[in-house]
């Protein structure tokens, strides 16, 4: 929509159009039954012109190019690209020519002008242009002001502008989920949805993280030493659909031994999102940081850090468990207590000391234990005792493993 100041007599002439790339010319084909009266007349039609594909003249994609007929639409990360040409209409020759575009959003306003310098004299049925792109990174109306401003043969400083108004659209919607682990690990899971009218060619969907983390992308599966994305071989979006992205980040080991990066609001990182449209025209968007409430453990920790999958039926297995220290402030004493379930028989002295722990520090065990029961079985029965504050903290269900008959071999 374009909005201009009340008119008056100028010696140049301003125009502004926007660039951008030209899409595949399409055609509605018009077409019958040999018996029908017409015969072969409109297939013949159709083979014969020049738009249509050699052999598929009945689709309605065709091999040329048309240029863009209207202003179209603007989406959230792509670039905006204007021509700005400035024509002297006049007979006489007009100096001084500075020509200025600023880009006014709703926060900010943005001086897109590649040259500050004034031309010294524009000559008749001559011309001044200018390129200017801008990457779009707000949502709502823009406002493009191109003003030019010159001196005639008699000294007279003249000035005029033109206002070129257009909305930025939202092209995906992006909603996150976060699922904590007891392992200290976080599964990031990205939903996006192509909220625009065309497919999207997907070129990269990744997560950096934050200075705590490592991240693993889970997109794709190893298919005989070949990277296969989980996707399938085409990467495009259709129109409303959506696609999940999941991510593993685990803490940098510097972070993990501290007891204190589990508590509280956790930074994970920010998505970084590339995709291409019409004729490879590209888009790029990039989340604001991600946060996570972690998962509140209360003054003691228990994770494990080593069990097996498998195991065989009444033959001991060892699991590896850390203790920590949630407390900033206060030393614990543990005693450390093993109760039998039905299934699950500990091997060991229950009762025993574990000595002083102090705050944001931990301590590793390990555990034999066994089962008397086939079928996936829960791990559980552990208890902690402070003797400081005769608190006793429970553990069960820490963990599944699947028992089987010991004829059976089970792969290390």
């Amino acid at each position: 929509m374009e909005v201009n100041p009340p008119k008056q007599e100028h010696l140049l002439a301003l125009k502004v159009m926007r660039l951008t790339k030209p899409t595949l010319f399409t055609n509605i084909p018009v077409t019958c039954e040999e018996k029908d009266l017409p015969g072969d007349l409109f297939n013949q039609l159709m083979r014969d012109d020049p738009s249509t594909v050699n052999g598929a003249e009945i689709l309605m994609l065709g091999e040329m190019l048309t240029l863009p007929q209207n202003f179209g639409n603007i989406f959230l990360g792509e670039t905006f690209s204007s021509y700005i040409s400035v024509h002297n209409d006049s007979n006489q020759v007009v100096k001084d020519i500075l020509v200025k575009a600023d880009l006014q959003t709703s926060s900010q306003r943005l001086n897109l002008s590649a040259s500050s310098s004034a031309v010294a004299e524009l000559k008749p049925d001559c011309c001044i242009d200018d390129v200017i792109h801008h990457e779009v990174k707000e949502i709502g109306t823009h406002i493009l002001v191109c003003a030019v401003s010159y001196t005639t043969q008699g000294g007279e400083k003249m000035y005029f502008r033109k206002f070129f108004k257009f909305q930025v659209l939202k092209p995906l919607d992006v909603k996150t989920k976060f699922y904590n682990a007891e392992t200290d690990e976080v599964f990031l899971e990205a939903q996006i949805q192509n909220i625009t009218t065309s497919p999207m060619f997907m070129e990269k969907v990744s997560l950096e993280p934050s200075i705590m983390y490592n991240v693993a992308e889970l997109n794709s599966v190893n298919l005989a030493g070949e990277c296969v994305t989980t996707f399938g071989s085409r990467a495009y979006l259709q129109p409303m659909d959506t696609r999940q992205y999941l991510y593993c980040l685990k803490p940098k080991k510097e972070f993990a031994e501290k007891a204190g990066i589990i508590k509280g609001v956790t930074v994970i990182g920010k998505l970084d999102i590339v995709w291409k449209t019409n004729l490879g025209e590209r888009g790029r968007l990039q989340t604001s940081q991600l946060q996570r409430m972690a998962p509140g453990y209360g003054d003691v920790r228990l994770s494990l850090e080593a069990i097996p999958d498998t195991v065989n039926l009444e033959e001991p297995f060892h699991i590896t468990c850390k203790i920590t220290n949630c407390s900033s402030e206060r030393t614990m004493d543990l005693v450390l207590e093993m109760c039998n379930t039905n299934s699950i028989h500990w091997c060991g002295i229950s009762g025993r000391q574990l000595g002083k722990l102090h705050p944001s520090s931990s301590l590793c065990l390990a555990l034999t234990l066994l089962s008397s029961v086939q079928g996936l079985q829960s791990v559980s029965g552990l208890r902690l005792t402070d003797t400081f504050l005769k608190r006793t903290y429970e553990y069960d269900d820490i963990a599944q493993v699947c028992v089987v008959s010991s004829a059976i071999k089970v792969e290390s």
